[in-house]
């Protein structure tokens, strides 16, 4: 005789456990991409950048990133380097060729546009789930993916640049495809949105992407034209020598 007995359900993730799965995804040990960067302001005039970004663990498995400005001549031979700290904020220096200096990143810049983009350097920053609040809105489908909907707010409100991120993460694949930023009185101010998602060596990429500033009508595209996971990058790659020199030996 056949027994149909009930599945019990699954026990829903909550926020927290979601975002943790963001944050420990297998994202490969290094990355080298070559991706060009359109900058469109609000009337539609655009400016257009191409940009080298690297990007591998060290020892203990904290992440280091390197981005190397090619063109325009405007911006070419710019080196931008962030060491990841595991308990306080990073470390980030920018090497710009008139100035020939290497110059620290302080931490009252954080909300600085970087390089004249929708990105300020927090955002380049890594965050910790520990940092935030997390709570899953609700499930939805976007854009093809059925998506967690997280809200993180800030532990820190007062030392943090945004008051909180809505972030819409398809499951089983851990890259948020959509990150709404709000600021300090509650209005949206940023969107982040993933055009085009693929595999690649394995491991989801977002290779078209956007941060749109909603007040400003200003917005940065990204599209990687060239990437490799889990090369040889030297360590000499990822330190301010490297910034001066260019050189990585």
């Amino acid at each position: 005789m056949l027994v149909f007995a009930p599945v019990p359900a699954l026990p829903a993730l909550s926020g927290e456990e979601i975002m943790r799965r963001v944050e420990d995804r297998d994202a490969g040990s290094a990355v080298q991409a070559l991706v060009s960067m359109e900058l469109v302001d609000r009337r539609g005039a655009t400016s257009s950048r191409i940009l080298e970004g690297y990007g591998a663990e060290d020892a203990d498995g904290l992440r280091r990133m390197v981005i190397v400005f090619h063109r325009p001549a405007s911006v070419q031979d710019t080196r931008f380097l962030v060491i990841e700290n595991p308990d306080r904020d990073d470390d980030q220096w920018i090497y710009l060729p008139a100035l020939r200096r290497v110059r620290r990143i302080a931490a009252g810049e954080g909300g600085d546009s970087f390089m004249g983009t929708d990105f300020t350097y927090d955002d380049l920053q890594s965050r910790s789930v520990d940092d935030d609040r997390h709570e899953l809105l609700r499930e939805e489908r976007r854009n093809g993916y059925d998506c967690y909907v997280v809200e993180s707010i800030p532990r820190d409100l007062d030392g943090a640049q945004y008051s909180r991120r809505v972030q819409w993460i398809p499951r089983d694949i851990w890259v948020p495809i959509r990150i709404e930023f709000y600021d300090k009185r509650g209005n949206l101010l940023k969107v982040n949105s993933v055009e085009k998602l693929e595999q690649v060596q394995g491991y989801w990429t977002p290779v078209k992407s956007a941060m749109k500033n909603e007040q400003t009508g200003h917005a940065t595209h990204l599209e990687v034209q060239r990437i490799q996971y889990d090369g040889n990058l030297p360590d000499a790659l990822f330190t301010t020598r490297f910034l001066e020199t260019g050189r990585a030996r």
